[in-house]
């Protein structure tokens, strides 16, 4: 689907964890106005910049309120966005670049600094943290995340569930499958087809053959 849009005055925000708390500045810096925390873990006397959060939501009116999966766990993601009971959002940085054709799924989250070129592929509850760099005809999987100054050049492709380091690179046109962490400043040049993680310059699987 294309960049969804949506009318979003009040956002119930699923988790209270750091990564909770940069989709609550994105979501004010997009002039969301309502913000609910919702935290089994939270204290009974925590806010955010003013905003409630409790353990358990209450009742919010559909026609005012979505949700947004707010955790920084690709599989937790995944569970906050089956279990809602509201519309879900999409959250995009109004600093942040979205180019031609581009294609943006429900629950994804879209950082201040980022830039998802054009004809590229987002897929469902996908962090795509700050200063970023998805570059044209890319694809990132469902729940996955590529981190703050992370870059995906041209043509290449991240599967579902995996994660793509601080400052990490996947060069031109390379493929990397489901199930895998690639970490901080890891440079992938060729293509990985064995979930597991993987460091280093060119990139290597840890405990494992040569990515």
């Amino acid at each position: 689907m294309p960049v969804p849009k949506q009318e979003l005055n009040g956002l119930l925000v699923l988790g209270f964890g750091g990564h909770a708390r940069s989709v609550a500045d994105v979501a004010l810096s997009m002039g969301i106005q309502e913000l609910v925390f919702v935290d089994p873990q939270a204290r009974s006397d925590e806010t955010f910049a003013g905003h409630s959060v409790v353990v358990e939501a209450e009742d919010l009116p559909r026609d005012r309120f979505m949700a947004f999966p707010a955790s920084g766990k690709g599989s937790l993601r995944e569970v906050q966005m089956r279990d809602a009971s509201l519309e879900i959002a999409t959250l995009i940085s109004p600093r942040a670049s979205v180019g031609p054709e581009a294609s943006i799924s429900a629950g994804a989250f879209v950082g201040h600094g980022a830039h998802v070129g054009p004809q590229s592929a987002i897929g469902r509850g996908v962090i795509l943290n700050t200063h970023c760099v998805v570059e044209h005809e890319c694809v990132v999987g469902h729940f996955s995340h590529v981190s703050v100054n992370a870059t995906m050049a041209g043509r290449s492709r991240l599967g579902s569930r995996s994660m793509l380091g601080a400052g990490a690179v996947i060069i031109d046109g390379v493929t990397v499958c489901d199930d895998v962490v690639i970490g901080a400043g890891a440079v992938v040049i060729e293509d990985i087809s064995v979930p597991g993680t993987y460091v280093g310059v060119p990139a290597r699987r840890i405990g494992g053959e040569d990515a």
